[in-house]
């Protein structure tokens, strides 16, 4: 690396650390995380466990939120240490070249972060998937989103809980239904709300031709008691039923699946993971509140319809490709970001598609 180059590369970093300290009040959050710290050595703190939980959860999160900013400034003033070294004669290209790489990528990241402030980003994500038309083919493409998604929160780290899961007749998913546990993961995850489109040989067809599949992804909030949300149960209707599953010693002999339908705007939402009617009711009415509350989010700048990916899950209406053949590529059609590496994404690296699209949000440029 030559030193013109160093130069430049420095003077972006200088860019970088301007830009994310512009998006931050440090002395705010440190202020925020000692108050919170002080409630923990509160001797009845534990005395109301769902406050206490909360608290901690924030805390949590502040603090991570600090580590990271932290470790995004030693990288910098590790930089400009290198930078002075170089300047001097010494030989420290190398050494540059690749703190430079760690602090592109941890700005790449952070930026991101920051720009996760609605009320609802730091909420647990719960994502809903159902095949378009076609049968087989787009059943086995629903299957495919759903293995994208499992990959994608081992990568990233969140716990993956599945909620609900119909199997297709002859291969892949009727529609299943799971929530994804971390920081941000709503947050994170609404760029993947809408319907994703698929091309490709198909594995069905005897004959080799070309199949275009779709499937919609629905995201919603996991609701927790910083939103307020009411149900009214005159609208509710609640049916219990067997639940579906593997059969021998694991069959389940109880009526504890649950489906909830809010009858007003005909939202229904199925849980049988577990094997008690009461835990599955309770999670049921928890997505429930979530998809009430992203409904009436959308209808102050949308009709429902727009928001309810399922409901144009189609040709035209898709959010994003994934091209297998003739050539090999994925496109969000929002962003324009793309990737010619379609078997890469598909095993869960999204964060170019994620980021991107949040990126864009908050600039207002979609």
């Amino acid at each position: 690396m030559q030193l013109s180059e160093i130069k430049q590369k420095f003077h972006i970093s200088s860019q970088y650390h301007q830009e994310i300290m512009s998006m931050i009040d440090y002395d705010t959050l440190k202020r925020e995380t000692n108050a919170l710290d002080q409630e923990t050595y509160d001797q009845d703190f534990w005395n109301d466990s769902q406050k206490a939980n909360k608290v901690i959860k924030e805390l949590k999160s502040l603090k991570n939120k600090i580590e990271k900013i932290d470790n995004f400034v030693s990288l910098f003033e590790e930089l400009e240490i290198l930078f002075d070294f170089i300047k001097s004669g010494e030989d420290m290209a190398d050494d540059f070249a690749s703190t430079f790489s760690t602090y592109e990528s941890t700005f790449h990241s952070l930026s991101v972060e920051l720009l996760l402030t609605d009320s609802n980003d730091k909420l647990n994500a719960i994502l809903e998937i159902h095949p378009g038309a076609g049968g087989t083919e787009s059943q086995d493409w629903a299957d495919m989103l759903y293995r994208m998604y499992k990959r994608h929160s081992e990568i990233n780290h969140y716990e993956l809980e599945l909620l609900d899961y119909l199997a297709g007749d002859e291969a892949g998913i009727k529609s299943v239904t799971f929530s994804m546990k971390g920081p941000n993961a709503f947050g994170y995850l609404k760029a993947e709300h809408g319907v994703h489109r698929l091309v490709r040989i198909s594995p069905f067809d005897s004959s080799g031709r070309r199949h275009t599949s779709f499937a919609s992804v629905t995201v919603i909030p996991e609701i927790d008691d910083s939103i307020d949300v009411e149900l009214n149960e005159k609208e509710l209707k609640i049916d219990t039923y067997r639940s579906s599953g593997a059969g021998g010693q694991s069959v389940n002999t109880t009526d504890s699946a649950v489906r909830v339908t809010h009858l007003p705007t005909n939202t229904v939402v199925t849980v049988q993971n577990e094997r008690s009617q009461i835990k599955n009711r309770e999670t049921a009415l928890k997505i429930l509140k979530g998809k009430l509350y992203m409904i009436e989010l959308e209808k102050k700048t949308a009709e429902i319809s727009s928001y309810r990916a399922k409901d144009q899950n189609s040709f035209g209406s898709q959010i994003r490709s994934y091209v297998m053949h003739p050539y090999s590529m994925v496109k969000d059609h929002r962003t324009s970001f793309e990737s010619g590496n379609v078997t890469k994404v598909l095993d869960g690296d999204l964060d170019g598609f994620i980021n991107t699209y949040l990126k864009q949000v908050a600039k207002g440029e979609l």
